[in-house]
Parts: C-alpha cells; structure tokens; sequence
C-alpha cells in the first residue's frame, strides 16, 4: 500500500496551533478532516498505521468520531486521534513551532522579540545637545537624530583641536631652545610614546562594549570600580578645570605680551618689578576672561560647538604657515636682527633709536655721539663717563635671528643650554672677554626668568600631547564609535607627535639659539618667536594662537563640568551630590560654578610654567589608571573582556603605566606625591566602610586578611552583569570500584574555565555519613587526583546521602562560601535512562534540572560526552554552532567566546543561528542580531533559519504514539505482580552492601518506595493477591494490551514532538559537520506526571549530532554590550 502522510485539521486553525493545515479555506471547513500526502513515509505492519487504516479517504465529516464542545465562546476539537483534554487556547501559545518552550517564554523570551527591543537602543547624547534643544524651547521641536558622527569629524578633529594648544605656539621654541634638539626631540618622544601606549590601551576598553555618553570617566569606573573611578575621575575634573585656566593665561598673555602690551594695568617703574606687575595683569585680564568665557558656557553652549570648527581651523592654518615659513627661510629668510654686546643677548625693546652700537658718527658736521644703549651701561651720555666693564670690553653686533633652514645653524642648536633664573641669554658661538662682573638687571639683556632643566621641560611641555580623550569624550554622537575611537584617537596622536617632532627639527635649523632661548621674544623687538618664522606675517601666528587658546579654554570649561556631574550622579561621593543638580535641562549650573572657582585658582597663579605641571601630575594620574585599568583585565581574563580592538597587550598598558609614573616624578616630584596623596584620600573617602586590618603569622596571616576581606566585598551585592564568569559545580559519577564515570566531563569543564575561576568537583555517595565516611574520604581523593591530572584549579565536595536525588540537592544549595558560590552546574547526560541497568537515572536527572532552577543556576548538559575532544586533541577547524532559540540570558554567545580561549577550541569559527517564525521579519532580524553581536565584540557568522508552519507529519505522530505507549506500559508493568514486591527488596538489600553508586541512579524511587511501604504493610492473602492483579496488571491480559493500543496521543505532546522534531530537522541540516553544537535546554514539565515524556523530546531533539551542550540559563543576564 501506498504510503500515506495524514494532518488532522481542526475546524478554525487557530484552536490548535500545534495542528494547522496550509490550505487557504481552512476556515471554512464544518469539521476536522484528515488529508493525505507522500512527504512522510509510515509503515503499514506498525499499530498506527492499523489505526490510520480506518480512516476513510473520501473527505467526509466524522461526528460519530468527534464531537465539538462549545464553553467561554470558543470551539474547542475533540477527535479519536488526538486526546485533547490538557489543551489550551492559541492564545495562551506564544509559537506552533516552539511549543517544547512554550511554559518558560514569560522568562525566556524568544530571540527574534529580544532583537526586537535592541534594535531600538540608541546612545546618549551629552549635556550640551540637552542645553541646546531647552534653548529652543520656543522652536519647534524637531525629531531627535541619531549618532551620527564618523571617525574623522567625531574623533580625529576634536582631538587635534585639543592636542595643538598653548604649548605649541608658546613654549616649543623655548624648550627646543634650552634642551637643545637632541634632548628637545627626547623629551617630545617620551611624551609623545606615553599617551600613545595609553591611546591603545583607551581603544581597548572603549571597544569594550558600548561606551555612554561620559568618556573618560565612565570607562575607568566600570572597569575598575566606583574607588578607583571616582579617585581618577575626580583627578581628570582636576587636569581638565586646570588645563582651562592654563589656556586662559595663554590667550591674556598672547593679548598683552603680542597684540596689545598698552593695555596692560600695572606698570613697573623699575625692572626688578616688571614680573610681578605682568603677574598682576595676567591675574586681573585673566579673572575677567574667565567671568566672560564660564556666562558664554552658560549661556551659550551651542555657539561653543559651533565656534569649535572656526577655532580648529585657526590651528592648522598657523601650523601650516610655520611649515610654509621654514620652507621659504631656505632661500628667503625674514629679516630680524637680533643686538648682541659680545655674545649676550639685549632686549629689542631697549633699541629705541634702533641702534645696535656704542656710539654714532655724524658726518655734517663730524660728530661722534653716544647711543641710546650707552646710557644703560654708563653712567652718563658723554664719552668720558664711567661704564660698566664689560660693556668697554666687548663690542656690538647684529646676527639674523631667523637664519633659515640652509644655514646650517642646527649645528649650533644640538646641545642643551640651561640656564639659571637671571642668567643672560648667550651666544656660545660668539667671542667675548669676559669678566668676573657679574650682569645686573638693570642692564638691557635678555634674562632667564626660571631655572631650567629637563625634569621642568617635560612638565612643561606634557599639557601639549593631552587631550586624547576627546573623541572617547563624544562617544554618545558617534555612528561607530567602537570602531572610530580607535582609529581617530591614534591618528590625531601619530599626526600631532610627526608635527611636534619635525617643529623641533624645524625650529632648531631655522631659527638662532639665543633667539629660542628668549621665552617671551625680548631680542626679536616683542615678536612671537614662532611668529617670526610664520609666513607670510608674524600676525598670522599671533592671531591664529589667541583663537586657539580661547577655544581650547571654552572646551575645557565646557567639559569639566559635565565631568563632575557625571561623577555626582552616580553618588559615589557624597559632598558632590549637589553638583549632580543643574538646569531644568540638565546644564550643570553648580558644576560650572565650582569649575570657574577652581580655574580661578589656576589663574591667580597667574604663570604658565607654574600651571602646566599641575595639571600634568592629574592627567598622567588619569592615563596610569587607564593603562592599568586595560592591564588588569586583560591579566584577569575577565569573561566581558572582548575588545574589538585586538593591537594592544598587557605588557603594552604596563610600559605606559610606567611611562606615566616616571613622568610624574621626573616632572616634579612633589606634585607628583600631591596628585597620590589627594587621589588616595579620595579613594579612602569613597571605600570608607574598608577591611578591618587584622594581622596573623606572616604572609599566611595577610592572605587569611584579603580573603576574608574579599569575600565580604563579594557578598555586599549581586555580581554586575560584566563581572559574571562561570563558577562551575560540576557533578561526576562513580562507580562500584570508586572510578570516575565520566572523566572527559572534567576535561569539558577545564576547557570551559582555562584556569580561571572557581571550580567545585563534587559527586555523592549513597549511605550513612557515620559508616561512609572512609568511602567518602576516598571518593574526595579520586576527584583530587583527577582534577590533578586534567590541571583543573578547584576544589572537591564529597557528600554522604541516604538517596543520590537528596545528595545533589544539597550539594547544590550549599556549595561555595559568600559570594563565591557556583552559578553553573555541569551534569553528564543519562545515556542508559531506557534500560534496566540504571531505571531511574533519568528522574535524578530531571530532578537535578528542578533543582538548579529553583536554584537560578545556569546548567550544561553536554551529551555524548565520550566524543569530546581531550586536552591534547586540538580542532584543527570547524564551527561552533550555537542554535539560539530563546534568550536566557546570554549563556549561549558567552560560553563560545570561553571556550575559544582554550587551545583545543581556538582555530574553530563561530556560527550563530537563530529561528524565525511566520510572523518575523528574518532579513531584519540577521541585521539585528549582527549588530548585537558586533556591540557584543563576538566575531560569528550569523543566518537566520525560517520555519514555516507546518502539518503535524505522520512521523511525528507515530514518535508521539509510540512514547506514551512505552510509558504506559512501563507503568503498568511496574506493579503487575506481587512478587515483585520482593525482587524489588533484595535488589535493595544487594545494593545496600555497595557504599559507592552512582550519581545518576537513585533506585529508591518516590513513588516506587511509597507503593513498597504500601505494599510491604500488607497482610498478603489469596484474594488480596488476586484483586492487587485485577487492578494493576493493566497489561498483563488481552483487553489490557488492547486498551493500551487504542490510547489517543496528548495534544500536548504531539505538539511538543512537533518542536522536537521540526527543530532537530533543521539543526541537523545546518549543523551536521559542526565540531560543536550549543542548544538551548527546554525546561522539564510543570506536571511531573510527563517527566519521561520530557525525556523523549531531549532525544528527538538532539538525535543525529556527534557533540551536543545542552545549556540552560540561570535566569540572569551574563553577557552585557556595555563597557
């Protein structure tokens, strides 16, 4: 006969999902119906196609086989083929085609909603925006856009405008000057390669995960904890609030040294006091600028951003009109004479009558007069006067200042040339008699107004190579930010360190020593020095670097404040909650308050130099921790870890650490110990409640400490979603001769952890503690030696129980110490649970399911766990598959990524699948789920499969029929006769005699023993004997088998061995060549009574694959796309 494939067909579709035709008419239909196809194969000689035989293929009703039942409004079916007596309405159905989940999806939701909810996450915008859109309140409101920035807008100009400061244009000559080139070139690199390293470990960690709005701050918090966060982010408000008062006192002294010097207030009538009334200026100049910048912030924030692009180009067009000047010096160099008294320097602003001579010769008539500079030296007009030694003894003379770059003069250049405070600027090169007379102030020369030294340099030149954080800063505008900050922030690094280097270059071969050496240009008649070279005027640089500076200042101002709220937000430090607070809008007004109160503070110091290494000590405080925040992880091997970012490594993070610490003190060495001092105290402050110290014998004694003060670290809340790693309690079986079953399970577990992490090896021996406890001390000593060879860093649990079922219950409720306890359990899967060697190992198996549920602990289930790969057998290639039906919590994409850190796993891909039903969009939901794999930092190919409804195949049917048969009968055959009562008893009494069992069997079963007990109370008597078989021989007689024959199949079943089936189809399909295969574990049956059942469609559903992980989650998050 031909073979047939049937589908009952309800009257409307929707009353059983489980069971739909494809036809369009459906609806239409009076009564079920039973159709015919080829697609599924059934075997005539089996019962169920003798049951299908009678059903008739002429397309008619059957109301003598079926009967509709009306309640509540709805049509409810009732047919000879499907017991339906358990059913529920559709609606209470989330999926036809995944009915095995269907009593989890309140907690487990399926994939294609979770994908659902992401593809909707946007990023946060900072403050500012918020300030600009409360501006245009009164507008109307236009629809908010999002990131949209890419990597050169977002990323490399904002950190080029923040690099190139007040340094460059203000200092770089001086310290090239006074260090030399050589030593200028040294200290540039140093800098340079210190924020470089720190830029890679920055990419690391904002490529870990999506980095909010908050930058800096918010990358060091997470990654090393609201201490050390609020310490560091507290030290980057500091370095940032300070960095704007620096900028300040850079543009007020551009305006009164280079474009205004009449403006200034106080005046010294002698010249001892010039550098106090320039301090006084710059204080009074420097607080009215500062008001007028902080009312512009609060006022007027988006001019602030829209200013940034104008002040950027005023860079880079000074920039490149240095360039432009030291390439035209080489055949045309600007003319500026510098006077020179032997080989000290004068003062170009002493030259009123502009000569650079002793005296004059007037040729009508003949008349040899005194100069403007004789008067400076002596003590009166007439040649004849008395004048100081020196000046007798040494001539005047004019050098070029600007010589050019073919003039050889970086011969000169090379050497350092440091000078003490009221030292003379010298020319070595020149010849001069010199005298013991030591210069006075009063004289015109040129002065050294510091003492000089390298360790000043560094700390004066730093300030120029930071602001590397300013892409990171505005990571909430960015369209990809994990792939921009990286390539943005090290691109603007490697340009500005190529245009500090070659400017040293280019200023020591154009421009003379003496005139470098002249901070302030005093030789050059007040000329910026690095004006002097500009093309094609001196005011392109001057005007170019007082924009600059303004708008580096208005930045800083703009972003410290967010800083600090972003810091009082998260309340770590209590005295700072108030700055949390702002504007209806969110603008930190308080924020911005405290901000212009410190930088007044910077700027009534009111000296660059003495500035600049404050706030150095704060930003190389702020870029150690980073480094070590990158170091750290990457040592710890935190499962969250997973930089996109790839080109850094732990020795790279602590070479910049040590770049950084070294820097602090080679800088200044007090300032330095100021910076730890305020950042510990600020750390203390937010740990408070702290370990109590608490000393032992030695070493032992400080560990005992730490561990204990760990763990009640631990213990003060749930772990954060990013600290979580798997803390396995992995169950081993053993046997009669005390030998692990199962040991490639360990091997697994190994695999899974890679020495990381905490591991509990634990199994459980059936009898009394007080007489087992020897067998049990030995089972703790297999483990050992086992856990020893496969080099798994744990420790062992050995429990004596009276049932194996009662024993892993406990074991799991009271495995681990605080906060250290397991969150995984590993069990072997019962290969034997249909045969009569091991009968009820599968209820100890679904019991232990129940247990870690209740428990909230994930489980791993890995079947054919023989097949596994050993230690020594790496995978050479192949995929990971991972089958991603429902989300329950992440389990799925982390266990992978651990799994791939270990050698035998490395060289394999990673494939993740996931399920799309009728309803879905499958094009959109693959979008979705890249994108969340790429904020996840998971490299894996993605495909969605598309499962159509479909009829209930014959094969389905026929798999559902045969199961509940083989209950039934399994249960009918438990109690058929009497004398089983006894088998049972002495299988019981030989068992007892063995200490050692397995963890997967448990003969005392439940409901066996409660029968036992019963029976065993019994008083046995023929009639007694006979009723018991009456009544429980179901099918031991004719009419027993015969009833067990006509059973009609649950409809809840059916649909469930629909799933199975249906799933294992396409996975095996997918899936059949896959090393490995991860697969999201149903959850076992509120009602106990289809425990078996349960069993069944684990079966169908992994039947066909070599290497199967069956996980289940433990109902919280584990993977995170956060930094």
């Amino acid at each position: 006969m031909a073979s047939v494939r049937f589908t009952v067909t309800p009257t409307k579709a929707e009353d059983l999902p489980g069971l739909s035709d494809t036809s369009p008419d459906i609806s239409s239909r009076s009564g079920p119906r039973v159709c015919f196809g080829s697609r599924e194969s059934v075997n005539r000689s089996d019962p169920l196609s003798e049951v299908s035989g009678a059903v008739t293929t002429t397309g008619g009703d059957t109301p003598d086989h079926s009967h509709v039942e009306q309640g509540d409004g709805n049509s409810k079916i009732s047919s000879v083929y499907i017991n339906n007596t358990h059913g529920v309405d559709d609606d209470d159905f989330y999926d036809r085609n995944l009915a095995l989940f269907e009593e989890e999806m309140d907690t487990r939701p399926k994939v294609s909603s979770l994908l659902n909810r992401l593809a909707n996450y946007t990023n946060l915008t900072q403050g500012a925006k918020e300030h600009e859109e409360a501006e245009g309140i009164g507008e109307k409101k236009k629809p908010s856009k999002s990131p949209h920035m890419g990597t050169f807008m977002g990323v490399y100009l904002p950190c080029l405008q923040n690099i190139f400061g007040v340094i460059l244009f203000l200092r770089l000559t001086w310290v090239v000057g006074t260090a030399g080139v050589l030593q200028a070139l040294c200290i540039v690199f140093i800098c340079c390669c210190c924020t470089l390293l720190t830029a890679i470990s920055m990419s690391a960690i904002a490529t870990n995960g999506v980095v909010p709005a908050g930058g800096s701050y918010f990358m060091i918090s997470r990654s090393l904890g609201p201490e050390f966060g609020g310490a560091v982010g507290l030290c980057f408000y500091l370095g940032t609030t300070f960095a704007g008062a620096m900028y300040i006192l850079g543009a007020i002294e551009i305006l009164l040294m280079y474009i205004a010097p009449k403006a200034a207030i106080f005046e010294a009538k002698y010249p001892e006091g010039e550098g106090a009334a320039m301090l006084n200026n710059m204080r009074v100049y420097g607080s009215i600028c500062l008001l007028l910048m902080s009312l512009l912030v609060f006022f007027g924030v988006k001019y602030v951003n829209k200013l940034a692009s104008i002040f950027l180009a005023c860079v880079i067009v000074s920039i490149i009109s240095i360039y432009v000047g030291a390439l035209v010096s080489a055949f045309n160099p600007p003319h500026f004479p510098v006077c020179m008294l032997g080989n000290r320097t004068i003062n170009g602003h002493e030259l009123d009558d502009n000569q650079c001579a002793k005296t004059i010769i007037h040729h009508v008539p003949t008349l040899v007069m005194t100069t403007y500079l004789w008067k400076h030296f002596c003590q009166g007009p007439e040649l004849n006067a008395s004048c100081d030694e020196y000046f007798m003894s040494n001539n005047f003379s004019n050098i070029e200042g600007i010589p050019g770059l073919a003039s050889g003069i970086i011969s000169e250049n090379l050497w350092s040339s440091y000078l003490s405070k009221g030292d003379v600027v010298e020319k070595g090169s020149l010849s001069s008699s010199h005298v013991a007379h030591p210069s006075s102030t009063h004289q015109p020369y040129v002065f050294a107004d510091i003492t000089t030294s390298f360790t000043l340099l560094v700390g004066i030149f730093f300030p120029s190579v930071t602001g590397i954080m300013a892409g990171s800063n505005r990571s909430g505008d960015l369209k990809d930010a994990q792939r921009s900050i990286p390539i943005g922030t090290i691109l603007a690094i490697l340009t500005t360190s190529i245009v500090y280097l070659s400017s040293v270059v280019l200023f020591g071969a154009c421009i003379d020593g003496v005139v470098l050496r002249d901070k302030f240009g005093d030789s050059v008649k007040g000329n910026l020095v690095v004006g002097t070279l500009a093309w094609p005027t001196p005011w392109v640089i001057v005007i170019g670097s007082f924009f600059s500076t303004c708008g580096a200042g208005l930045q800083s101002l703009t972003g410290a404040p967010r800083l600090l709220q972003a810091i009082a937000k998260d309340n770590i430090v209590p005295f700072l909650r108030v700055f949390g607070h702002g504007k209806a809008n969110g603008e930190p007004t308080w924020a911005l308050l405290l901000t212009g109160l410190i930088a007044e503070l910077g700027i009534l110091i009111a000296s660059l130099d003495m500035v600049a290494p404050i706030l150095t000590m704060f930003f190389l405080m702020c870029y150690l921790f980073v480094n070590l925040a990158c170091a750290l992880q990457t040592l710890l091997r935190t499962p969250n870890w997973r930089p996109r970012f790839s080109y850094y490594h732990w020795s790279l993070s602590f070479l910049g650490m040590t770049f950084c610490l070294a820097l602090m003190f080679i800088s200044s060495w007090y300032y330095a110990i100021v910076a730890m001092v305020i950042a510990s105290m600020i750390y203390k402050y937010i740990e408070y409640h702290g370990a109590e110290k608490e000393w032992g014998d030695g070493i032992r004694g400080l560990s005992l400490s730490a561990a204990r003060y760990a763990l009640l670290r631990l213990e003060e809340g749930p772990p954060h979603t990013k600290n979580w790693r798997p803390q396995l309690l992995v169950l081993l079986k053993l046997d009669e001769d005390a030998h692990v079953k199962s040991p490639r399970l360990l091997t697994f577990a190994s695999q899974l952890k890679a020495g990381k992490g905490l591991t509990i090896v634990g199994t459980v021996v059936s009898g009394n503690f007080l007489q087992s406890y020897g067998e049990a001390l030995a089972a703790e000593q297999t483990l050992k030696h086992l856990m020893d060879k496969e080099r798994v860093k744990g420790f062992c649990q050995c429990i004596v129980a009276q049932k194996p079922r009662e024993g892993i219950s406990h074991m799991i409720q009271s495995s681990g110490l605080g906060g250290m306890r397991p969150n995984t359990v590993v069990m072997g899967w019962p290969h034997a649970w249909r045969q009569s060697e091991d009968p009820h190992s599968w209820k100890t198996f679904i019991n232990t399911v129940r247990v870690t549920t209740a428990a909230h602990l994930a489980l791993l289930v890995p079947k054919n766990i023989s097949l596994f790969p050993t230690n020594s057998e790496p995978c050479t290639e192949g995929y990971i598959d991972i089958w991603w039906i429902v989300h329950d919590g992440g389990m799925l994409m982390l266990l992978p990524f651990l799994l791939r850190q270990h050698k035998v796993w490395r060289k394999c891909g990673m494939r993740i699948f996931t399920v799309a039903q009728m309803e879905d969009n499958s094009i959109q939901m693959k979008k979705d789920l890249a994108t969340f794999l790429y904020h996840l930092r998971i490299e894996a190919e993605v495909e969605v499969v598309e499962m159509h409804d479909s009829d209930i195949s014959a094969y389905t049917y026929e798999r559902t029929l045969m199961m509940e048969q083989r209950s039934q009968m399994l249960r009918q055959m438990r109690l058929s006769k009497s004398d089983r009562e006894k088998e049972a008893q002495l299988v019981k009494d030989r068992n007892s005699m063995l200490r050692l069992t397995s963890i997967g069997s448990d003969d005392d079963d439940d409901t066996d023993g409660g029968e036992r007990d019963r029976m065993g109370s019994m008083t046995w008597t023929k009639e007694k004997t006979a009723q018991y078989r009456v009544t429980h021989s179901g099918c031991s007689t004719p009419e027993g088998f015969r009833d067990m024959l006509s059973i009609r199949p649950d409809h809840s079943n059916v649909r469930r061995m629909h799933t199975a089936v249906k799933l294992n189809e396409v996975i095996v399909n997918k899936s059949h060549d896959a090393r490995l295969v991860l697969l999201n574990m149903p959850g076992p049956p509120r009602n106990p009574d289809g425990d078996e059942n349960y069993m069944e469609f684990l079966e169908v559903l992994t039947e066909g694959l070599e290497r199967v992980l069956l996980v289940r989650g433990g109902g919280s998050e584990v993977i995170t796309i956060y930094s």
